[in-house]
């Protein structure tokens, strides 16, 4: 008897993208865009603000291609600390004169 090997479709697997990029990162942006727009209330605001809107949108678009969990992946890394000093192990105690170097 063999293995019984089970389908993944591509519809259940999807990422959530929207037109293109980032689903909350394009609606984020499309709104700060309406919001100068509308807050405005001038052509020239209004010509800024689209502007910006569809550079921002080709950007998510270009990420997204890239790696489709990009912004996850950025925000993670925010979390990191700038430097790890080198250590043996964790539970190691270093002395006052390590202590001095590594701040």
């Amino acid at each position: 008897m063999g293995i019984r090997t089970v389908p993944i479709r591509r519809a259940g697997n999807r990422d959530n993208l929207l037109l293109g990029g980032d689903r909350e990162l394009v609606m984020v942006s499309g709104l700060l865009a309406g919001a100068l727009i509308f807050s405005a209330q001038e052509v020239k605001a209004a010509t800024f603000g689209v502007a910006v809107w569809f550079a921002a949108l080709q950007a998510f678009r270009l990420m997204a291609k890239a790696d489709p969990k990009m912004r996850y992946v950025y925000l993670r890394q925010r979390l990191y600390k700038k430097y790890y000093p080198p250590r043996s192990t964790p539970f190691r105690v270093n002395g006052p004169a390590e202590e001095r170097q590594y701040r």
